[in-house]
């Protein structure tokens, strides 16, 4: 598990998330948007370390399509605040969108293993 390229990339965005809204609210003094992505943002590490501690692969699938979730969920968040000017550096919706095509692999393939 430890080795999982899910759990430490994942990790790796929620702390590049708190970074992120850290940033934006002391300078932009912005916290409605900011306070949505820390959510979304940090759980989805917190559901994929769940998934691997789950009680069957159903459990393990569930667990990933919440985080999958979260992961869309805060492409949402970052995609305004890029677009409304509170945020400039893209590194970070990048980051996002290869941890949801990661999501999506790891899904597809729990899925079609028996």
């Amino acid at each position: 598990m430890a080795d999982s390229p899910l759990l430490s990339k994942s990790k790796s965005f929620a702390l590049a998330i708190i970074k992120v809204c850290n940033e934006v609210k002391s300078s932009k003094h912005e916290s409605v948007l900011t306070n949505q992505l820390i959510r979304s943002g940090t759980s989805i590490g917190a559901n994929i370390r769940e998934a691997f501690y789950g009680h069957s692969k159903a459990d393990f699938i569930s667990k990933l399509q919440i985080a999958l979730k979260e992961c869309s969920e805060s492409e949402y968040w970052l995609e305004l605040l890029i677009e409304s000017g509170y945020y400039t550096d893209r590194t970070v919706l990048e980051h996002c969108t290869e941890l949801k095509r990661l999501l999506i692999a790891s899904l597809n393939t729990a899925k079609t293993r028996k």
